[in-house]
């Protein structure tokens, strides 16, 4: 299979919303537990657009479904925090193990590095190790551990923060 990384377009918010809700019902990656309606993705589209944040899918070539999807936003709603963004990257699991997570994350790290973000964040669940290894080869480091800050499927869950200067080559 062959993919395509694009700018994501209005068409693809209804394939987004797929992706997430599925993990919000199957998936530790995010520890929301109420899926979102087309007019909620619509208006977080809507908003990223207004401010300037990224939102990029992966396509598959052959048949422009949309395989994933990778974005940064607001790391926190503070002046001090302008050069600091937290990304989200969630892939269909139809087509996890493909690359693609590292793909878009890469992605968003040179979009970030060319808008003159200094910090990027990930919020990572402390059993995705997927994610945790994937960060670590593009750089990030461990930079807090934050035992059950959340809870999903009636189990406390742990967060572990990672963090990449921006500023500086990636590996």
């Amino acid at each position: 299979m062959s993919f395509h990384i694009r700018p994501a377009q209005a068409q693809d918010i209804i394939h987004i919303m797929h992706i997430y809700n599925r993990e919000i019902e199957n998936g530790l990656a995010t520890w929301n537990n109420i899926s979102k309606s087309l007019e909620e993705y619509q208006q977080w589209f809507a908003d990223l657009e207004k401010n300037n944040f990224p939102l990029f899918v992966a396509e598959e070539v052959a048949t422009q479904r949309i395989a994933g999807y990778a974005e940064y936003s607001s790391f926190r709603n503070f002046n001090g925090y302008k050069h600091t963004v937290e990304h989200a990257v969630y892939i269909d699991p139809q087509f996890a193990r493909q690359g693609l997570g590292k793909a878009l994350l890469l992605t968003l790290i040179k979009h970030a590095q060319q808008q003159k973000i200094h910090v990027m964040i990930a919020a990572i669940d402390h059993e995705n190790k997927g994610s945790i290894h994937l960060h670590e080869q593009l750089g990030f480091k461990h930079t807090g551990y934050m035992p059950q800050v959340g809870q999903k499927f009636g189990q406390w869950r742990d967060l572990v923060l990672m963090q990449l200067l921006l500023d500086r080559k990636i590996p």
